[in-house]
């Protein structure tokens, strides 16, 4: 079996030399895809998605349009800071306490910051959805990421502080380029799917992989832990 890094290399040559990334480029991200729009507005259509009310998002650039389609929903989402590094990590953008314009900033990267309100862990929703970004995935339900390991980190930080249970759904939109057919690498700590969705339609999965359930600390490094006030703080709690 291929290692994640080939995969990842892989795909992201893949989707520049067939033209459907799109700036800055695919490597070394999740990458920003041609149709990104329309697969946001193919998951916004389905079912899972509709009965969501708390949506924990990551800040990646193809996603943005489903963030923003949820905030103009009415819905609530989560996202984390940059690498986790502030003592509260996770900002709750309310759209019933943003203005229009707001809603618009809120759904990229520096408008979460802006507009997010500071929440400590404890004062979080519970979570009914998760959407999350990828660079490979298989209809299996595994699920590679751009290799930093911060959404695991942080779908692990929610279980363990109650905020997501057992039931979530967890999506991510994607090129179609990204599906893979084969057998892809996963640990224990890795995040897998249950809805894939492209600018064609959104897939469910019979997900054939557990998920983490909670963090698993003999995964992390101690300068990992150092680094993550959250971490180091429920390290010693």
């Amino acid at each position: 079996m291929r290692s994640k890094d080939e995969v990842r290399a892989e795909v992201w040559k893949a989707m520049d030399d067939q033209g459907v990334s799109r700036f800055p480029g695919a490597e070394g991200r999740i990458p920003n895809f041609a149709g990104a729009k329309m697969a946001a507005e193919k998951l916004a259509s389905h079912r899972v998605w509709k009965r969501a009310m708390v949506i924990k998002a990551n800040p990646d650039s193809p996603q943005t349009h489903a963030r923003r389609l949820a905030l103009e929903e009415g819905k609530t989402v989560i996202m984390a800071v940059p690498r986790l590094r502030d003592p509260h990590p996770f900002r709750v953008l309310d759209p019933k306490k943003l203005s229009k314009k707001a809603v618009q900033e809120a759904a990229t990267i520096k408008g979460a910051l802006k507009h997010g309100r500071v929440v400590a862990l404890d004062d979080l929703p519970e979570i009914d959805f998760v959407l999350c970004g990828s660079v490979a995935v298989n209809l299996s339900g595994a699920r590679i990421g751009k290799g930093g390991g911060y959404h695991d980190l942080e779908y692990g930080i929610l279980v363990e502080a109650g905020k997501i249970d057992s039931h979530i759904i967890v999506a991510t939109t994607v090129h179609p380029i990204q599906i893979l057919r084969q057998h892809l690498m996963v640990t224990a700590h890795d995040l897998p799917c249950d809805v894939i969705s492209t600018p064609r339609a959104v897939i469910e999965i019979d997900r054939q992989y557990d998920r983490p359930r909670g963090i698993l600390w003999d995964h992390l490094q101690p300068p990992q832990i150092r680094e993550i006030p959250v971490l180091e703080r429920m390290g010693y709690a």
